[in-house]
């Protein structure tokens, strides 16, 4: 017979977990850095993306507001940073001045966002999302004229990297360690949220606004919260892509990317956050995975490459989703109180 370690009896199991945990991804860098460089770059966007799937999942998770322009809260939170340590303006501030200004900013757009779709569900909140997202990619690749703010489709240059008491972020590794940093108290203060009054006020807008609304819950200015926090989280990722990149240009904030991030929060689990950090993973690595070993396996099958690995990894991603969405509808790792609304939906 099987036994299950008792975690309640034995909480050093809890710490021993924690810590391998963490030695684990201290050493993922270094692992990774045998490889290449480029696999150290792509955990790095991974971690980005992890950020958005948290912050996206606070509007679509928690609270049940399906939004499909979220890019462009990473967008603002992009653009504020580059624009604020840059030579564009010739201002060189430090990071940790302009990341909580890039969050306030993208959560004052959230707040734009969400006050006149406050009536709309469903479909027709999808739709204004989607077309938010699409004028702030607009509005950003216009700004070049009368007065040059955005330095339009050529995008912004020489943003400057991160730096912390003369030491400067450099290398990828050293963003590495950085994001992991912001990520882990990213995901601390979604635990907390989750857990907290807030947290089961948004559950509660998610299963029936209506009954919330008669039990007394503000609705109005809890789901303008959720599209402020969401928000706030894709700035912060935002402005530490401007500083990774050094480069950003409106290009880099096309729809795709939203559907991406979107697609991260279905596929691990709408409402989990664990769920929600192993689909964002998944959907990071497992596609540049394909990028890099398609090509060798066509040439070693049939001596040359007969599909372009872009074409293959975007069927694959597709096929993916058809199937969690008809055999794991709730997602890969889904919370209890989400599966239960979709069986009961579903029933």
């Amino acid at each position: 017979m099987i036994r299950y370690f008792d975690t309640k009896n034995k909480p050093w199991l809890v710490w021993v977990g924690f810590a391998l945990i963490g030695l684990a991804l201290a050493l993922l860098p270094f692992a990774l850095s045998q490889v290449g460089t480029t696999w150290v770059r792509i955990a790095n966007y991974a971690i980005l993306y992890v950020m958005l799937a948290l912050g996206l999942n606070i509007v679509v998770g928690f609270a049940g507001l399906l939004d499909l322009g979220y890019i462009a809260f990473y967008a603002v939170g992009a653009y504020v940073y580059a624009l604020l340590a840059s030579p564009q303006f010739n201002l060189h501030l430090p990071f940790w001045v302009i990341l909580p200004i890039g969050a306030a900013v993208a959560a004052f757009f959230g707040v734009i966002l969400g006050a006149p779709t406050l009536k709309l569900r469903g479909d027709y909140l999808a739709i204004v999302t989607l077309g938010f997202g699409e004028i702030i990619r607009i509005f950003l690749n216009n700004l070049s004229q009368p007065v040059n703010i955005t330095n339009g489709p050529r995008g912004i240059t020489g943003i400057d990297p991160f730096s912390l008491a003369g030491f400067r972020f450099t290398t990828a590794i050293h963003y590495y360690f950085l994001l992991l940093a912001v990520m882990l108290v990213i995901i601390v203060i979604n635990l907390r949220l989750q857990n907290s009054r807030i947290g089961r006020a948004w559950e509660a807008i998610r299963e029936d606004e209506i009954a919330a609304r008669a039990m007394g819950i503000d609705t109005r200015n809890l789901k303008l919260l959720a599209f402020a926090m969401g928000a706030s989280f894709g700035g912060v990722a935002g402005g530490m892509f401007s500083a990774i990149q050094a480069f950003i240009s409106p290009e880099s904030f096309v729809l795709v990317e939203s559907i991406m991030v979107v697609s991260m929060v279905v596929l691990g689990g709408m409402g989990n956050i664990w769920g929600v950090i192993l689909g964002a993973l998944l959907l990071s690595f497992v596609p540049e995975i394909l990028r890099w070993t398609v090509t060798p396996v066509q040439e070693a099958l049939f001596g040359r490459m007969l599909i372009e690995p872009e074409v293959i990894r975007m069927l694959l991603f597709g096929l993916a989703l058809v199937l969690v969405m008809l055999y794991r509808p709730a997602g890969l790792l889904p919370s209890a109180v989400r599966k239960r609304e979709l069986e009961e939906h579903l029933t």
